[in-house]
């Protein structure tokens, strides 16, 4: 698997996550589960920019 697709992975699955953390802001009473996953989506993002710089 070369670095582009890796990347394109990389970003359906921030972007499933932004949207995740969108969701879990507005239906989950709990902030801290928001918090947990819309971290867990931006350190996707930047596993990609330094993909994408890097590489």
């Amino acid at each position: 698997m070369d670095i582009i697709q890796i990347r394109k992975i990389l970003n359906i699955v921030f972007l499933i996550g932004a949207v995740a953390s969108i969701l879990c802001y507005y239906a989950v009473e709990d902030r801290h589960v928001f918090i947990y996953v819309c971290s867990a989506s931006i350190f996707v993002k930047l596993v990609e920019f330094l993909l994408r710089f890097l590489f």
